[in-house]
């Protein structure tokens, strides 16, 4: 079936239906194109295939048997980190604009395509990527992919719709600035990052974004939504030839010419001095705070020991932390620890919720357990169970589509290699007692920093943060 067209009244060209378009280049064109990429390649024994199209669109596909649906992103290197005090929250607002609008579709079309056969659409903005996707069953994956790639390839990014998303956007800043469990995490990442580039929020903030205007947004789209920039990863029941196919024509006007050098952002990152403690007082009912201190980056091959000294420390109910704070003295209800890894750079921290009388107490007991696995290292059995956790985690996810093209999209944009999953496991398998150890040692010994929110107007926090 061809969908038909209409011409809607603010002069798009709207689709109304249907699995398939017609507009597009002709076969020939298409095959011209793939000719003129960097041929296929297949991973994984042939399960993955990644193709390479003409000026470095990356399209990456794995084939899962035995499912009937089909997930879709199209993951974008660009996030928060590459914005500058007059572009902050762009990548994010862009996220909010490429589902209003493309010549061919207005923004009602675009939910409606997808939500017409039972199909899930989404996007998420990071510091460093963004990624817009879709899951269908698998007859619809032409669809999926022709109505994600004209989001990405040709919105239109009106000013009309720039200004309706602005309220929605400050919206979801205020929403966020409510939960002070999450904003606590921005006030941690500042006290590590400063005003470094990782330490932008992802929302911007209300001053930056009520200044940004339509041709800022959309000078920073064309930039930065270029074809290097980008990878198709699709998982589930297809063939890769026809859903390159597709994707080649969606993008057909974009492609050509040379592939720019991806930046892959490793080297040393240049931290500015820890302000080491800060503090937002407010009369909340809780106190919420995190400790921690500079982690590694993606690309650290000491990653691996960093994920399972995590998972001891704090990662479950059976952790260290969970233990010691909640179960033997009741000092709160949520505690964990947590790693998150950059291109170039890494923050490690624990994080606790409890009453504002309790903070100190809390606090102590978590930088002593951090002290302990760094001088006494940690047993056989957290190391075991640390080592199942992560195992059950990896495999588990891979029964979902979705979790399978995230892990493609992922791998192709910013580790730039696709692990055979028994390898990611044989290197989390070979991680000793010694490295835990010694990787907590190199922690405790970097300076730590916290972040606090909570009714404080005069407390001193600093033994929390000695050395």
């Amino acid at each position: 079936m061809t969908e038909t067209e209409l011409s809607s009244s603010d002069g798009r060209t709207r689709a109304t239906g249907g699995p398939e378009v017609t507009s597009g280049p002709q076969p020939g064109r298409v095959a011209d194109l793939l000719a003129a990429g960097g041929g296929t390649a297949e991973l994984l024994a042939g399960t993955v295939r990644r193709t390479v199209l003409p000026g470095g669109l990356r399209v990456i596909t794995e084939k899962v048997p035995g499912v009937r649906s089909v997930a879709i992103g199209v993951w974008v290197g660009v996030g928060s980190r590459d914005e500058t005090p007059l572009t902050g929250g762009c990548s994010h607002y862009l996220e909010h604009l490429l589902f209003k609008g493309t010549p061919t579709r207005d923004a009602l079309t675009i939910s409606a395509a997808i939500e017409a056969v039972g199909g899930d659409l989404n996007a998420f903005t990071n510091k460093e990527y963004t990624c817009y996707y879709a899951r269908v069953l698998d007859d619809d994956l032409g669809l999926a992919v022709d109505v994600v790639c004209d989001m990405v390839a040709n919105s239109l990014v009106t000013a009309d719709d720039v200004e309706a998303e602005r309220g929605v956007i400050l919206e979801e800043i205020a929403m966020h600035e409510d939960d002070p469990g999450d904003v606590v995490h921005d006030v941690f990442a500042d006290a590590v990052l400063g005003s470094s580039v990782l330490g932008r929020p992802v929302l911007g903030t209300v001053e930056t974004i009520q200044a940004l205007g339509r041709e800022t947004i959309f000078d920073y789209y064309r930039e930065h939504y270029a074809p290097p920039a980008l990878v198709i990863s699709i998982a589930g029941n297809l063939d890769h030839d026809h859903a390159l196919d597709r994707v080649a024509r969606a993008f057909a006007d974009r492609l050509g010419g040379p592939a720019r050098p991806q930046d892959v952002r490793r080297g040393d990152y240049p931290f500015p001095p820890p302000p080491g403690i800060i503090v937002t007082n407010r009369p909340t009912e809780q106190a919420h705070v995190v400790l921690g201190t500079v982690g590694l980056s993606r690309h650290d091959p000491r990653r691996y020991a960093l994920g399972l000294l995590s998972q001891a420390l704090g990662g479950g109910m059976s952790s260290r932390l969970f233990q010691e704070v909640r179960e033997k003295r009741g000092l709160a209800y949520s505690v964990y620890s947590f790693d998150n890894q950059f291109a170039d750079a890494g923050l490690f921290g624990v994080y606790a919720g409890c009453t504002p009388g309790r903070a100190d107490d809390v606090l102590e007991i978590c930088r002593e357990q951090v002290h302990q696995i760094a001088e006494h290292g940690i047993t056989d059995e957290e190391l075991d169970r640390a080592r199942g956790q992560n195992r059950g985690g990896l495999v588990l996810n891979l029964e979902d589509t979705g979790s399978r093209m995230t892990r493609l999209g992922k791998s192709e944009l910013v580790h730039g290699e696709i692990l055979p999953v028994d390898e990611v496991l044989a290197r989390v398998e070979a991680v000793t007692l010694d490295d835990v150890r010694a990787l907590a040692g190199e922690l405790v010994d970097q300076p730590w920093a916290l972040g606090v929110i909570g009714p404080f107007d005069d407390h001193d926090f600093s033994a929390a943060v000695a050395r």
